[in-house]
């Protein structure tokens, strides 16, 4: 028999910080039956947050490590505590020292949904996206107005100029000024007032199979849902664009539909407050997801630039071609279709044959 593998290391840059990390967890392993040998990393975050997992009697743990200067963890325990209520699969917590920045967290499992699915076999996949609309629509049956934060007009405007100031001015080396600037402005202007003509319901924000764990337990039909702590009251359209246009994998147009559909059909019988004619609807769900792409591709090239994390930059090329193929549609954004053109060295043909939106 060989010898197990090593357990991943977990590194420490500030020595105070894991000596404090140890105390803690020393103290919360007696009344978890956990064993503080067997700590290794789970997974880092784009954030400052990472996840370690801890064994103990019953099966492993999560710890979250969010240092308290650079991470507020309320809204994280506040959301999860909504998400319970509204019967999601989300971790539960177990300890939390806010102080320190520590809690002690249900584990969900070690797949991810993006580990799972297959963008060449859509029909395979179809499952699995199903499952992710049941607990969408669960979430968004149990909004309530006055809970949440507002997803309004200037918080959308807050994100749309993450797009010139970083993805053009600092990562492009373009001057947004003049005439650009102005452009963008009346741009973002109308896509902030399309957006905020949809229904608000409880939106998580980060909707997509990097955020879904598939289950250990085949038994357990509800996927895991994580990363919620940034959720708003916002529009309905918002996380359905984030399910099927993706950071990280893209789909075919036929099976993005199809899902969008789908979870249509599902929310009209639910009583959710989407527009009856399926066109109008998907129409508002690609304006709401060329906000969230310009969004993240500002937020791609500021953890590049500013956080020393150059792995997210290099799916910049699938928004931009995300943001090409929503603008090349509408008449009213080609000027934005123009501008991306022109810093991308691209030109207008090219979007038409852009198959993967």
């Amino acid at each position: 028999m060989s010898d197990p593998e090593p357990l991943p290391a977990v590194h420490w840059a500030d020595p105070r910080r894991e000596r404090s990390f140890h105390d803690w967890l020393g103290r919360a392993a007696p009344r978890h039956r956990l064993d503080p040998a067997t700590v290794r990393t789970a997974c880092a975050d784009a954030s400052f947050r990472r996840y370690l997992r801890v064994d103990g009697e019953a099966g492993s743990l999560i710890v979250m490590d969010a240092p308290p200067d650079k991470e507020d963890c309320r809204p994280f325990v506040r959301v999860a505590s909504l998400m319970l209520e509204a019967g999601l699969n989300v971790p539960r917590v177990l300890e939390w020292d806010e102080a320190q920045g520590f809690m002690l967290l249900d584990d969900l499992g070690e797949r991810t949904m993006i580990e799972a699915v297959d963008p060449a076999r859509p029909e395979a996949s179809q499952p699995l996206f199903l499952r992710a609309l049941d607990a969408l629509l669960a979430w968004q049956r149990a909004s309530r107005p006055g809970v949440l934060p507002a997803y309004d007009e200037a918080l959308l405007a807050r994100e749309l100029a993450l797009f010139p100031d970083w993805y053009l001015a600092r990562h492009k080396g373009v001057a947004v000024e003049g005439e650009l600037r102005d452009t963008l402005a009346s741009q973002f202007a109308l896509i902030v007032r399309r957006n905020l003509a949809s229904p608000s319901v409880y939106v998580h924000r980060d909707f997509m199979p990097r955020n879904l764990m598939v289950p250990r337990d085949e038994a357990q039909s509800r996927l895991g849902v994580l990363d919620f702590q940034d959720a708003v009251h916002g529009p309905i359209t918002y996380d359905i664009a984030c399910l099927m246009r993706d950071a990280f994998v893209s789909w075919d147009e036929e099976f993005v539909l199809d899902i969008t559909v789908r979870y249509w059909k599902q929310a009209q019988k639910a009583g959710l407050p989407v527009d009856g004619d399926f066109g109008e609807f998907y129409r508002a769900v690609e304006w709401m997801g060329l906000q969230r792409h310009l969004k993240v591709a500002g937020i791609f090239a500021r953890l590049t630039l500013r956080d020393g994390k150059p792995k997210y930059l290099a799916d910049a090329p699938r928004f931009v071609g995300y943001i090409r193929a929503t603008a090349a549609r509408y008449r009213e954004l080609a000027p934005l279709a123009r501008i991306v053109d022109e810093v991308e060295g691209t030109t207008a043909e090219a979007v038409y044959a852009f198959g993967r939106v």
